[in-house]
Protein backbone atom coordinates (compact mmCIF):
# COMPACT_ATOMS: atom_id res chain seq x y z
CA UNK A 1 0.00 0.00 0.00
CA UNK A 2 0.82 3.60 -0.80
CA UNK A 3 2.58 5.60 2.46
CA UNK A 4 0.05 8.15 1.78
CA UNK A 5 -3.77 8.24 0.91
CA UNK A 6 -4.08 8.09 -3.11
CA UNK A 7 -6.94 8.88 -4.82
CA UNK A 8 -9.70 5.98 -6.03
CA UNK A 9 -9.02 6.34 -9.79
CA UNK A 10 -5.10 5.73 -8.74
CA UNK A 11 -3.56 2.89 -10.59
CA UNK A 12 -2.52 -0.31 -8.62
CA UNK A 13 0.97 -0.61 -7.10
CA UNK A 14 2.00 -3.65 -8.75
CA UNK A 15 4.92 -3.66 -7.13
CA UNK A 16 3.71 -4.10 -3.70
CA UNK A 17 0.42 -6.42 -5.59
CA UNK A 18 3.20 -8.88 -6.40
CA UNK A 19 4.68 -8.58 -2.86
CA UNK A 20 2.03 -9.03 -1.11
CA UNK A 21 1.35 -12.28 -3.90
CA UNK A 22 5.07 -13.56 -3.21
CA UNK A 23 4.45 -13.36 0.98
CA UNK A 24 1.27 -15.63 0.38
CA UNK A 25 2.94 -18.09 -1.56
CA UNK A 26 5.93 -18.08 1.16
CA UNK A 27 3.58 -18.27 4.50
CA UNK A 28 1.01 -20.45 2.25
CA UNK A 29 -1.93 -18.30 2.71
CA UNK A 30 -4.64 -18.79 0.41
CA UNK A 31 -6.89 -15.43 1.28
CA UNK A 32 -5.84 -11.96 2.39
CA UNK A 33 -8.28 -9.04 2.93
CA UNK A 34 -6.62 -5.96 3.21
CA UNK A 35 -8.31 -2.38 3.96
CA UNK A 36 -7.62 0.80 5.14
CA UNK A 37 -9.33 3.48 4.50
CA UNK A 38 -11.35 3.67 0.95
CA UNK A 39 -8.73 1.43 -0.20
CA UNK A 40 -9.50 -2.45 -0.07
CA UNK A 41 -7.56 -5.18 -1.66
CA UNK A 42 -8.18 -9.17 -1.13
CA UNK A 43 -6.15 -11.85 -2.82
CA UNK A 44 -7.04 -15.17 -3.34
CA UNK A 45 -5.08 -17.97 -4.34
CA UNK A 46 -5.52 -21.72 -5.45
CA UNK A 47 -8.74 -23.11 -6.31
CA UNK A 48 -11.54 -23.35 -4.26
CA UNK A 49 -11.87 -26.06 -2.28
CA UNK A 50 -15.30 -28.04 -1.89
CA UNK A 51 -14.87 -30.70 0.64
CA UNK A 52 -17.57 -33.11 1.16
CA UNK A 53 -17.73 -34.46 4.80
CA UNK A 54 -17.92 -38.36 5.02
CA UNK A 55 -18.69 -39.95 8.53
CA UNK A 56 -15.85 -41.71 10.53
CA UNK A 57 -16.50 -45.07 12.31
CA UNK A 58 -14.66 -45.13 16.21
CA UNK A 59 -13.59 -48.14 17.35
CA UNK A 60 -13.14 -48.57 21.20
CA UNK A 61 -9.39 -48.70 22.21
CA UNK A 62 -8.56 -52.02 23.20
CA UNK A 63 -7.44 -52.89 26.57
CA UNK A 64 -3.80 -53.11 27.46
CA UNK A 65 -4.27 -54.25 30.89
CA UNK A 66 -5.89 -56.91 32.96
CA UNK A 67 -7.44 -55.59 35.73
CA UNK A 68 -5.68 -57.13 39.45
CA UNK A 69 -7.97 -59.52 41.30
CA UNK A 70 -10.99 -58.39 42.92
CA UNK A 71 -11.03 -54.70 41.32
CA UNK A 72 -13.10 -53.38 40.32
CA UNK A 73 -13.57 -53.74 36.08
CA UNK A 74 -13.24 -50.56 34.00
CA UNK A 75 -16.34 -49.83 31.65
CA UNK A 76 -15.48 -48.96 28.17
CA UNK A 77 -17.55 -45.70 26.99
CA UNK A 78 -20.51 -45.97 25.70
CA UNK A 79 -20.10 -45.14 21.49
CA UNK A 80 -21.28 -41.57 20.30
CA UNK A 81 -24.39 -41.82 19.08
CA UNK A 82 -24.55 -41.30 14.98
CA UNK A 83 -25.96 -38.08 13.36
CA UNK A 84 -29.29 -37.83 13.48
CA UNK A 85 -31.50 -38.31 10.30
CA UNK A 86 -32.44 -34.50 10.63
CA UNK A 87 -28.42 -33.64 10.03
CA UNK A 88 -28.65 -34.93 6.69
CA UNK A 89 -29.38 -31.64 4.88
CA UNK A 90 -26.98 -29.49 6.57
CA UNK A 91 -23.46 -28.34 5.02
CA UNK A 92 -20.37 -28.27 7.27
CA UNK A 93 -18.62 -25.05 7.31
CA UNK A 94 -14.61 -26.54 7.53
CA UNK A 95 -11.32 -25.05 8.07
CA UNK A 96 -9.38 -24.18 5.39
CA UNK A 97 -6.43 -24.55 7.16
CA UNK A 98 -4.24 -25.81 10.00
CA UNK A 99 -4.28 -22.89 12.82
CA UNK A 100 -6.45 -21.61 16.63
CA UNK A 101 -9.93 -21.25 15.92
CA UNK A 102 -11.70 -17.87 17.26
CA UNK A 103 -15.16 -17.45 17.03
CA UNK A 104 -14.85 -13.35 17.85
CA UNK A 105 -12.86 -10.80 16.11
CA UNK A 106 -11.43 -10.41 19.44
CA UNK A 107 -11.50 -11.40 22.98
CA UNK A 108 -14.67 -9.39 25.08
CA UNK A 109 -16.08 -8.74 22.05
CA UNK A 110 -19.48 -10.72 20.59
CA UNK A 111 -18.71 -14.08 18.15
CA UNK A 112 -19.24 -13.23 14.65
CA UNK A 113 -21.96 -16.26 14.54
CA UNK A 114 -24.24 -18.22 16.93
CA UNK A 115 -26.92 -21.09 16.43
CA UNK A 116 -29.24 -19.45 14.51
CA UNK A 117 -28.04 -16.92 12.42
CA UNK A 118 -28.66 -16.25 9.23
CA UNK A 119 -25.11 -16.19 6.73
CA UNK A 120 -24.38 -15.26 3.40
CA UNK A 121 -21.73 -16.56 1.26
CA UNK A 122 -19.87 -13.65 2.09
CA UNK A 123 -20.52 -13.87 6.09
CA UNK A 124 -17.58 -14.08 8.29
CA UNK A 125 -17.64 -16.71 10.43
CA UNK A 126 -14.93 -17.28 12.85
CA UNK A 127 -10.86 -16.22 12.44
CA UNK A 128 -8.22 -18.71 12.41
CA UNK A 129 -4.72 -17.80 13.50
CA UNK A 130 -2.05 -19.69 11.32
CA UNK A 131 1.56 -18.44 12.00
CA UNK A 132 0.45 -15.17 13.98
CA UNK A 133 -1.65 -14.21 10.79
CA UNK A 134 -5.51 -13.90 11.29
CA UNK A 135 -7.36 -15.90 8.96
CA UNK A 136 -11.42 -14.45 8.95
CA UNK A 137 -12.99 -17.47 7.56
CA UNK A 138 -16.37 -16.87 5.21
CA UNK A 139 -19.11 -19.29 5.31
CA UNK A 140 -19.48 -19.84 1.59
CA UNK A 141 -22.98 -20.81 1.92
CA UNK A 142 -26.22 -19.29 2.42
CA UNK A 143 -28.41 -20.81 5.30
CA UNK A 144 -28.55 -21.02 9.02
CA UNK A 145 -26.05 -21.66 11.50
CA UNK A 146 -27.59 -24.88 13.20
CA UNK A 147 -24.15 -25.91 15.20
CA UNK A 148 -21.19 -24.53 16.53
CA UNK A 149 -18.22 -27.56 16.64
CA UNK A 150 -15.29 -25.84 18.08
CA UNK A 151 -14.62 -23.74 20.73
CA UNK A 152 -12.88 -20.54 20.55
CA UNK A 153 -8.84 -21.24 21.51
CA UNK A 154 -9.27 -25.16 19.88
CA UNK A 155 -6.69 -26.15 17.49
CA UNK A 156 -8.40 -27.22 14.16
CA UNK A 157 -7.08 -29.10 11.56
CA UNK A 158 -7.16 -28.37 7.73
CA UNK A 159 -10.38 -29.71 6.59
CA UNK A 160 -12.00 -30.34 9.75
CA UNK A 161 -15.63 -29.19 10.09
CA UNK A 162 -16.26 -26.22 12.22
CA UNK A 163 -20.18 -25.26 11.53
CA UNK A 164 -23.07 -26.80 9.88
CA UNK A 165 -25.40 -24.98 8.64
CA UNK A 166 -29.37 -25.61 7.41
CA UNK A 167 -29.49 -24.24 3.55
Amino acid sequence: MADKDTPGDAPFDLDKLKQLVEMMESHDLTDVHLKRGDEQWRLRRGPRQVVHAVPQQYAPAPQQYAPAPGAPVPVAAAAAPAAPAADSGLIDIKSPTVGTFYAAPSPGEPAFVSVGSVVTSETIVCLIEAMKVFNQIPAEVNGTIAAILVKSGDAVEFGQPLFRVKP
